[in-house]
């Protein structure tokens, strides 16, 4: 999450790199030591690592507890106010806090009162004369167990998106004080799918409001002004590559850099955070992801698939919840959008997971009763304990095939079937990723953050949209693990991208809450750029007019269709502005595509038995499942 001045972007991850900023110690001056919230006191301490540079950062003290507390460090790129300090001990350190400990909120190196060169993800040492993000967080971690007063010297790290990101680096040369970590919501692949790209797919609006608030201001942050509805003014620009000095007059760095590495290339493989992990889990961590985060779900999820070959010790754990990007932080979190969880799913996450977790590993005065995989089933709000994730027994993975007339079912396409549907993607009039008005990304009451909420009903509706729906559902279908769409389709153009959505269908009777009546809720989605059919490194033109297949990873889900519902599918070409246009006519590079390079294009997508498209789903069977289960208080 965002701190202090960068607060109004909640949740935004800064994961390129920009021009490196320069701060000095002499920048925290005003520093405020002797401030107080609730029973915690702050003072402040400057102090060298290994290369001279000297990093601030604040320590909050508990007053009323005596004798030596373990140190919770966290370590961000936001700086910390008063007003974001008040927000941490209210909801992501209020019941930590409670426990007792010496929280250290420091600055990272060039930011607000640390010294030295800020480098966005800064890439790992090459020598050991060199300093990177680990380094740092040794150094800091030796200086604080060393000097700070009654300390009992074990550390523990945590923080979600960038913070979460720095936890991670804390790994890679680990302090022997460091004794716990949770790395939440961390981005591991920004190429792959965090933040900016999705199997290739640019994160437009995301990508330049993030690009333009950073640097576009030279005197300060500013959000970047649309001064009308996002969806039409992306629609006015021409080549996304000069976007930037048409709108400044001058280039913005992480612009260019989008636009100079269209493609998987060193660039973005070199930021792939599990890569920069040691192969064999040392340091406990307690991973921490939420079904809709709107920013960094594969991150984590995929940090715990990779940890998960070299933990021979059972260190390595996972906690998925009901969540966006850090809801897990908030004071409360009972509802997402209209749906109610069935109880406060943030509170009961620190209460029964992260305040255990710390306290056992920080001050051994409890055992850890903490499975390997704690998951929040949606549809059904009930937590579920795994021996790992997705689950090893009790699954069979089944198909939902797509028939003609918008008919999905678990039989298979028939001999005498129309053999595919087909739509027109039009560039000029793409599909938007939300009704109209499209809210801006940062801004001080956006809603983005809830997004993935929305309704997709009304997208049912456009001629560019095709959508299947299961009969009314007479049994609870559970979905625990992984989600697959493997497509059939075809396009007239040379490139095209597909967007799958699966949803669940609310049904429209009285005993339906009337807010989420007929309601359609995306579970899993996500969106596939043809062009990277086989491989990310090196696009390819589609062949038009052939069929083609594409395996398209919707992730993992834990959810309950229940009886009485229906299951849909909709795939489409489009999400704008959350993905930038494809011109569906290939570009060696997309950001320098002209616009006469746009054309409108037919689709198809094909349903029979020798190009049966279907969206494959890991079901769960009661008979067999090893799962326990807790309904939410």
């Amino acid at each position: 999450m965002l701190r202090s001045r960068f607060w109004l972007v909640a949740g935004l991850l800064l994961a390129c790199p920009i021009a490196p900023s320069v701060a000095g110690a002499s920048d925290a001056a005003q520093l405020s030591s002797g401030q107080r919230v609730g029973d915690y006191k702050r003072e402040d301490v400057i102090f060298p690592v290994r290369d001279g540079v000297k990093i601030h950062a604040q320590v909050w003290r508990p007053v009323a507890r005596k004798g030596p507390l373990p140190i919770l460090l966290q370590v961000s790129p936001y700086g910390y106010d008063l007003e974001q300090v008040r927000k941490l001990f209210d909801g992501e350190f209020s019941d930590l806090a409670r426990d007792g400990y010496i929280f250290v909120l420091e600055d990272i190196r060039g930011r607000f009162g640390s010294e030295g060169n800020f480098v966005m993800l800064r890439p790992v040492a090459k020598t050991k004369r060199d300093t990177d993000q680990s380094t740092d967080i040794y150094d800091s971690i030796d200086w604080l167990t060393k000097n700070l007063p009654s300390n009992n010297g074990k550390v523990g790290m945590l923080g979600a998106s960038y913070l979460g990101w720095t936890t991670a680096m804390s790994t890679v040369h680990p302090h022997p004080a460091l004794k716990a970590i949770s790395v939440q919501a961390s981005p591991e692949d920004t190429f792959v799918n965090d933040d900016f790209h999705h199997n290739g797919a640019f994160r437009l609006q995301y990508a330049w409001e993030y690009a333009a608030f950073l640097e576009a201001n030279i005197r300060g942050l500013s959000p970047f002004d649309f001064k009308e509805d996002p969806y039409f003014w992306f629609l006015k620009q021409g080549r996304l590559s000069t976007m930037d000095s048409k709108m400044f007059g001058r280039s913005l760095p992480t612009w260019q850099e989008f636009a100079g590495h269209p493609d998987y290339d060193a660039f973005w493989k070199g930021n792939i955070t599990s890569h920069r992990m040691p192969d064999k889990v040392a340091v406990p961590n307690l991973i921490v992801a939420g079904w809709w985060d709107q920013e960094d779900f594969y991150g984590p999820m995929t940090i715990y698939k990779k940890q998960e070959e070299g933990d021979a010790n059972g260190r390595n754990f996972l906690v998925v919840g009901p969540w966006n990007h850090g809801g897990w932080m908030r004071p409360s979190w009972d509802h997402f959008g209209p749906f109610d969880l069935g109880g406060d799913t943030a509170t009961y996450y620190r209460q029964k997971a992260e305040t255990p977790w710390f306290r056992h590993w920080l001050k051994n005065d409890t055992p850890l009763d903490q499975p390997e995989a704690t998951v929040f089933e949606t549809g059904s709000n009930t937590w579920h304990s795994y021996s790992a994730w997705p689950p090893k027994d009790g699954i069979a993975k089944r198909a939902l095939y797509l028939h003609p007339n918008g008919r999905l079912s678990f039989e298979p396409p028939a001999a005498n079937e129309a053999p595919f549907d087909r739509f027109v993607s039009d560039p000029a009039n793409p599909v938007p990723y939300r009704a109209l008005p499209i809210a801006e990304v940062i801004t001080g009451n956006s809603a983005w953050s809830t997004w993935l909420a929305d309704d997709q009903a009304p997208f049912a509706k456009r001629p560019d949209v095709l959508s299947w729906q299961t009969d009314v559902l007479q049994d609870d279908v559970t979905v625990r693990g992984d989600t697959l769409a493997k497509l059939f389709a075809s396009t007239t153009g040379s490139d095209a991208d597909w967007i799958v959505k699966l949803i669940d269908v609310f049904p429209s009777d009285a005993a339906t809450p009337a807010d989420v009546r007929r309601r359609q809720l995306m579970i899993a989605n996500d969106v596939f750029r043809g062009r990277y059919r086989n491989g990310f490194e090196h696009p390819q033109p589609i062949t038009p007019n052939q069929a083609l297949d594409y395996t398209i990873d919707l992730h993992s889900a834990s959810h309950v269709f229940k009886k009485g519902h229906r299951i849909a599918v909709q795939i489409q070409s489009s999400w704008f502005p959350l993905i930038d246009r494809n011109p569906q006519t290939f570009q060696p590079n997309i950001y320098k595509a002209s616009p006469d390079t746009f054309k409108a294009q037919t689709h198809s997508v094909f349903h029979t038995r020798a190009e049966p498209s279907a969206i494959w789903l890991d079901l769960a069977d009661e008979r067999f499942a090893g799962a326990s289960s807790s309904k939410h208080p």
